[in-house]
């Protein structure tokens, strides 16, 4: 059993690890780029992503992840005792919460409405100015809660 335990930590680890890149690269490069286009070209080229990102390996990594963290908190709530406990219990929460419920409750539903838009129709240029400010800001929560999530997990590992 301590065999599956170790293999599913890690796999959490890497995975908060990932994703937080995935979400870090959004931030800081791929919506900067996306905002320098003409607003029809942004609001398709944004579109064309969030169909694509839907994919067995993307899915594998973000729910595999939040799998892996519910196991690795569940675990560690049963063994509070043990020094590393609530740095894996921090860890996936940071995950849960600011990574997976975040991306639920927030930016999926942002994406649905950004889905609806026609890129060339005028009014489209208020939805996505908006759109581009709360989603990248959303998205910079997901960045450091997953990023903490990593952090905190590692130190829980090394402990």
């Amino acid at each position: 059993m301590e065999n599956v335990k170790e293999a599913i930590t890690l796999f959490a680890i890497g995975g908060c690890g990932l994703m937080a890149g995935v979400f870090f690269t959004f931030s800081v490069a791929i919506m900067k780029a996306l905002s320098r286009l003409p607003v029809s070209e942004g609001i398709a080229a944004m579109q064309a992503i969030n169909v694509a990102i839907v994919n067995p390996l993307f899915l594998l990594v973000f729910l595999g992840t939040a799998a892996a963290t519910i196991f690795v908190v569940v675990e560690a709530l049963l063994h509070l005792q043990e020094p590393n406990a609530i740095y894996r219990v921090v860890g996936g929460a940071l995950y849960l919460i600011g990574s997976l419920l975040v991306t639920i409750v927030i930016n999926i539903p942002m994406n649905g409405a950004l889905a609806a838009a026609k890129p060339t129709d005028p009014t489209s240029s208020t939805l996505w100015a908006n759109y581009l400010n709360s989603w990248t800001a959303w998205n910079q929560v997901r960045a450091v809660a997953a990023i903490a999530a990593t952090l905190s997990l590692t130190i829980a590992r090394i402990f």
